[in-house]
């Protein structure tokens, strides 16, 4: 799923990223930075590029290979994750995800904000992508269990086929980055529009609270450790309020 998002975003990424020039011409709050954006476009096509190709020569994680497995190798803070199997947190998580991945069209709503919409959906679009295609390239470069196949379900049913090349792609959670990147984009961005705005401290609430549930129903759901989702949480955190800080013209529009 997440290899055929990241192929959207970039296609998104280019057709957007024509119209930033507009910026140029008018003084948004955010503008076009060929020193900022080309390096983003690089890579964010570099790594997800590479993830595709790595994950296309990724061997599946064989039965032999799972039966072999003990729960008590992996270190304690992360071997609850084992014995958790929530269908209903797993479905909640891909309910938060896919909200959050929306929940940028909302800013829309503010007039200000729709004017510049050529200068900001770039800018959501190079977060997103960049997001993806750092979440995608880690996977494939880490190959880490994911907590089910330490199962003795996940074990039984093995049946002496290979594993989905999914079980190896743990670290980190792309249901975490992607929602904390796009929860934080919304809350920078207002936040840069609206800079004395009274809401501002329940925007910034929403962003941080959002990605937290999703990373908890991700782990109760069994399919990533603490250490998945608090790495994807703050990586996509980071990404979605450097991204448009970084876009920022010298002033702030009152």
């Amino acid at each position: 799923m997440l290899k055929k998002i990241i192929l959207i975003l970039i296609a998104l990424f280019l057709l957007t990223e024509t119209h930033a020039q507009d910026s140029l011409k008018r003084k948004s709050v955010y503008r076009y930075k060929l020193g900022l954006d080309i390096p983003i476009g690089l890579i964010s096509l570099g790594t997800g590029a590479s993830s595709l190709i790595l994950h296309k020569k990724k061997s599946a994680l064989s039965c032999a290979a799972v039966k072999e497995l003990n729960a008590n190798d992996i270190n304690v803070f992360d071997r609850g994750a084992v014995y958790q199997h929530s269908k209903a947190a797993a479905i909640a998580s891909d309910v938060f995800q896919y909200t959050a991945m929306a929940s940028p069209a909302l800013l829309f709503i503010d007039k200000n904000i729709r004017k510049d919409w050529a200068t900001v959906m770039p800018i959501w679009a190079e977060t997103a992508a960049l997001t993806t295609a750092l979440t995608l390239f880690t996977k494939e470069l880490s190959h880490r269990n994911r907590p089910y196949v330490y199962t003795e379900e996940f074990k039984n049913n093995c049946n002496g086929t290979d594993a989905s090349k999914n079980a190896t792609s743990s670290f980190f959670s792309g249901h975490t980055s992607i929602t904390a990147a796009s929860t934080f984009f919304i809350a920078m961005v207002y936040s840069d529009y609206h800079p004395d705005s009274r809401w501002k401290p329940l925007i910034w609430t929403g962003a941080a609270i959002l990605p937290a549930l999703t990373a908890i129903t991700r782990y109760k759901a069994g399919k990533h450790y603490w250490t998945d989702v608090i790495t994807g949480y703050a990586v996509g955190a980071l990404v979605g309020t450097l991204t448009p800080y970084l876009h920022r013209r010298e002033f702030r529009r009152k």
